[in-house]
């Protein structure tokens, strides 16, 4: 490391450089308890959400949707950013990449938010399901919503799930 030059020094002393660690004659084995190695099977156990890179990015996305979002009476916004964002961490998993402003279309489409008059079935839908899912202790009823979304449904275009919840929103969901 430098040092200014008013820093006494030993005339003996041999400043050190890097130097690479020593070799390691075994190859590396993944034998602890805990390694997970070369497993590409998706676990079915429990509902642990839809791993990705990036996932915080969607909430910063969804602020880009606040003035296109119909809300319908009783349902409240961060209600409905909370499910399409959990519902577009989905989508983007499905792809291996962090989210994209169009997981969050395409979530708030199959859901009808994007709708300014959704089917009156569907607002009474997501109004049991949305309903109070901004509190951090709902997990449950956030997955709940996610699994109502078939992954068909999710790897649509946003104007392909904006055609199909037109014609029949029904197809979009597994309600």
């Amino acid at each position: 490391m430098a040092a200014p030059e008013y820093v006494p020094t030993s005339s003996t002393h041999q400043p050190r450089s890097y130097a690479s660690p020593p070799r390691r004659p075994d190859e590396w084995r993944a034998d602890r308890p805990g390694e997970v190695v070369g497993d590409d099977q998706p676990r079915e156990e429990g509902r642990r959400g839809a791993q990705g890179p990036d996932q915080g990015y969607a909430y910063k996305l969804a602020h880009l949707f606040e003035d296109k979002v119909h809300l319908q009476e009783a349902e409240h916004l961060h209600d409905a950013v909370v499910g399409a964002v959990a519902v577009a961490l989905k989508r983007s998993s499905l792809f291996g990449r962090a989210p994209v402003v169009y997981d969050l279309q395409v979530a708030f489409t199959i859901w009808g938010f994007l709708d300014a008059s959704p089917a009156a079935e569907l607002v009474v839908a997501r109004r049991n399901l949305f309903q109070g899912v901004e509190q951090p202790h709902h997990y449950d009823r956030v997955r709940a919503i996610v699994d109502v979304v078939p992954e068909q449904s999710l790897r649509l275009s946003p104007a392909d799930a904006e055609a199909a919840h037109a014609q029949d929103w029904r197809s979009l969901l597994a309600l």
